[in-house]
């Protein structure tokens, strides 16, 4: 990567105030498909570090699933639809449990919100999501957002936390969403299957990216893909939001992000189109 996109990357975060850091199923899960426990705990201190510098977190969290696996491994082959709705009831509670203890350590405490595809389109639900962000914020509490696929069904159902994030991230009017994955940003190809695939670093147009890379299938843990991050993008850049796609599962990745010392993709927001939707 060029000196350049390092510097763009780490002014990025040292810009923004309001952050959404959505932390995918992969980078959670260990190779066993149990609970990163470490990793939780690396990135909850990289995160108090930004805190006292002022910055304010919104983390959208997957890991009910895998943290439901964890506590109960009997499960981890089931496929059937309800056994998946109990794990992630059962995973819910794990998981907090462990961000609880994770930002505790640093005396941050968390608040838990469970949202489905219905709370965004409903004008009160949004009204009250909203001003429950704000509040949690204000006071330096954590929020930490999930999809409520417990109950969820196809029809309220937005599917992936990547869209989830950015849907957070334009309601609380944040300055930057950040993904992490478990590769180091967008490729023209697989990079795990073909070596000479190259890293995207600067993303102005989606719409000709779409055209230049192979856009693979989900991962095993995850529900998402290159896909659902391009619609991120494209959702919090039309906002004026920026958008960064990086390797959550690199070592103290936040921290070297912040340092302009980690390759990842940086999607420019678009400040244009939002002023043609005022204007239209």
């Amino acid at each position: 990567m060029s000196e350049k996109t390092f510097q763009n990357i780490a002014l990025a975060i040292n810009d923004a105030r309001k952050i959404v850091i959505k932390i995918g199923s992969n980078t959670l899960a260990k190779a066993d498909g149990t609970i990163n426990i470490e990793f939780m705990k690396s990135f909850a201190a990289q995160c108090a570090d930004l805190i006292k510098k002022g910055k304010q977190i919104v983390l959208v969290s997957s890991g009910a699933q895998v943290s439901g696996v964890s506590a109960i491994h009997g499960w981890a082959r089931r496929r059937d639809v309800h056994y998946r709705q109990a794990l992630c009831a059962i995973g819910q509670v794990e998981l907090m449990d462990k961000w609880r203890a994770a930002f505790g350590e640093f005396g941050i405490h968390i608040g838990q919100l469970l949202l489905t595809k219905d709370d965004f389109e409903n004008d009160h639900r949004t009204l009250n999501m909203r001003n429950t962000l704000f509040t949690l914020v204000d006071e330096g509490v954590v929020p930490i957002i999930n999809e409520n696929d417990s109950i969820s069904f196809d029809e309220i159902r937005i599917g992936d936390n990547d869209n989830l994030s950015a849907l957070t991230a334009i309601l609380w009017s944040a300055d930057l969403l950040i993904l992490f994955s478990d590769i180091n940003g967008v490729y023209t190809d697989n990079p795990k299957t073909n070596k000479n695939a190259k890293l995207v670093e600067t993303v102005t147009d989606i719409a000709e990216l779409r055209k230049q890379i192979k856009i693979g299938s989900t991962s095993s843990f995850g529900t998402g893909g290159i896909e659902t991050k391009l619609q991120a993008a494209e959702k919090t850049t039309s906002y004026g939001i920026p958008m960064l796609l990086a390797n959550g599962g690199n070592e103290k990745e936040l921290e070297k992000l912040a340092n302009g010392t980690s390759p990842a993709t940086l999607f420019l927001a678009d400040e244009n189109c939002l002023m043609k939707e005022l204007n239209k």
